[in-house]
């Protein structure tokens, strides 16, 4: 097994639906964490959906799955050097995913994610299933 890992949202969503590939990837580390954004989006998904309910109870489940991360004084920098540097660079990102980098790097964790627009935040170590 190796260290740590933080999940981005679309990856929870792959737990919650048992996606083979990912719960056997995520059974390669040691510890899994995910960041209180990512269960803010879940939540706004959920009480955009149908079946409201369910949806919420599902994202209830994670907290079982995995150590949560907050945003706190210290993000707030790393969001900032990470926003400036995109905006700069003329290469933005969803605000809630430079969030999502601010807490990976504040905590030196890896970022396992489906999503390639992350690869435009310097520094951030990212592992995908997708294939380049």
């Amino acid at each position: 097994m190796s260290g740590s890992i933080l999940l981005d949202t679309n990856i929870i969503i792959d737990v919650l639906k048992n996606d083979e590939a990912t719960i056997k990837k995520l059974a390669t580390y040691n510890k899994v964490y995910y960041p209180i954004i990512a269960i803010a989006e879940l939540i706004y998904g959920a009480y955009n959906a149908q079946n409201t309910t369910k949806k919420l109870s599902e994202v209830e489940k994670i907290k079982t799955k995995g150590i949560s991360l907050y945003v706190d004084y210290a993000t707030t920098y790393e969001y900032g050097k990470i926003k400036s540097k995109l905006k700069q660079n003329g290469t933005p990102i969803p605000e809630n995913d430079i969030w999502i980098a601010a807490i990976a790097l504040q905590h030196q964790l890896p970022v396992f994610t489906n999503d390639k627009h992350f690869e435009k935040v310097e520094n951030l170590e990212i592992i995908s299933l997708i294939k380049n």
